[in-house]
């Protein structure tokens, strides 16, 4: 398939357009947490990593105004010739930009993909070493049912997985797992 970028073009774009190393950290969480539901569900790893890579790529410019978030990416993915398919899941992460509702597995694979990646550091940052390392599969389940732990992370988005076939405590490990595999780049 054609993607019409490449993930080094991608970290270019995303080193261009996010000022903040966590930013550019949650992109390659999303990344791996989408590489490895795309393993799961025997789909093309290169058009979903990308996806998650590029996925908030407008932070900085929409700031935290959820009406536009998203409207600048797709200008910006589209300037740069990516395949629309990309765009628009990149566009459904996002529901409170426009009146579509998610209903596709690409689309809720990345709500709920990048969505627990929040959950998964912040559980990491609350252990001595604050490493991933340490962390355990049923960590993160645990904290996944304390709705004030991490509450940025929207529970009801994570719960999307439940949607493509994946139970939550399954997610929550698969999601573990991608992150610790790239735990150096995340600096956890």
């Amino acid at each position: 398939m054609e993607y019409g970028i490449t993930r080094e073009r991608s970290l270019e774009l995303l080193n261009q357009y996010l000022s903040h190393p966590n930013l550019i950290k949650h992109s390659l969480a999303s990344e791996a947490v989408m590489r490895a539901l795309a393993r799961h569900f025997s789909a093309d790893e290169e058009l979903w990593g990308l996806t998650g890579l590029l996925h908030d790529l407008d932070a900085d410019l929409t700031q935290d105004d959820l009406s536009r978030h998203t409207h600048e990416t797709v200008r910006i993915l589209r300037d740069e010739g990516v395949a629309e398919e990309i765009i628009e899941a990149i566009r459904m992460h996002n529901e409170h930009a426009h009146d579509d509702k998610r209903s596709e597995q690409f689309h809720h694979a990345l709500a709920a993909g990048e969505t627990i990646t929040g959950l998964v550091t912040a559980t990491a940052l609350v252990y001595p070493d604050k490493k991933l390392g340490s962390v355990k599969p049923k960590s993160v389940r645990k904290r996944y049912k304390e709705k004030q732990f991490a509450a940025g992370a929207n529970r009801e988005i994570i719960a999307e997985c439940e949607l493509i076939g994946l139970a939550i405590p399954d997610f929550c490990d698969l999601s573990l797992e991608a992150m610790q595999g790239i735990s150096e780049d995340l600096g956890l």
